[in-house]
């Protein structure tokens, strides 16, 4: 038997295999240049794993720039990167009066040329809900305004530089199973006198239950 015999028949048998399946599925038929259906079914089973509480942050970095400087204090203004809270869990499992809560802290901002540190007590934020709460179970923190500044609320003239609240929950069973957003306002208010140069601080965001 020649090589191109040989091929046919290698080939029709796989056809008829092939073939063979198809008609036990409802074979699919068309002519030259007709097209065919195929419908493709899965069935995906609940998983296995249990559900996780989760944060994530859209980018490492954000860049202050100046906007709205007087002539006693100099302020930088920029916007937190997207936080959002993941929590893949069912209700059954989040343990019975479980609340959880994102906090940040900042460290001071260290000059690249040797300029005197500026406390993170100059830094403050203003968080903002941006999705996922409809209920008003999921809140964001109150605004925390710097040392330079009158408190807006009591006591809230202190800057990031202990843990303060950027978004929580006070029944996390309630909002199991679902994610939840936000970002915040941030700004930096110097003196006028501060030195020039680039500077560097690090927000700490913590997600507890």
């Amino acid at each position: 038997m020649n090589t191109w015999n040989r091929t046919r028949l290698v080939a029709a048998g796989a056809a008829s295999a092939l073939m063979v399946t198809a008609m036990a599925q409802s074979p699919a038929v068309a002519a030259p240049g007709d097209n065919a259906d195929v419908t493709v079914t899965v069935e995906i089973e609940e998983p296995d794993q249990p559900g996780v509480l989760a944060l994530s942050v859209a980018a490492d970095s954000v860049a202050l720039s100046e906007d709205g400087s007087t002539l006693l204090v100099r302020q930088f203004v920029g916007t937190l990167p997207r936080v959002t809270v993941t929590d893949t869990r069912t209700a059954e499992e989040v343990p019975a009066g479980a609340a959880w809560a994102v906090l940040g802290s900042a460290t001071d901002f260290t000059g690249d040329a040797g300029q005197a540190p500026i406390s993170a007590a100059h830094l403050g934020w203003k968080p903002r809900l941006l999705d996922g709460d409809d209920d008003g179970l999921v809140s964001e923190g109150e605004e925390v305004v710097t040392v330079l500044d009158e408190p807006t609320q009591p006591g809230n003239n202190v800057g990031l530089v202990d843990q303060e609240l950027l978004v929580s929950t006070f029944d996390s069973q309630a909002v199991a199973n679902d994610a939840y957003s936000v970002d915040a306002d941030l700004f930096l208010r110097t003196p006028a006198e501060v030195a020039a140069g680039a500077y560097t601080s690090t927000l700490t965001l913590s997600l507890f239950e």
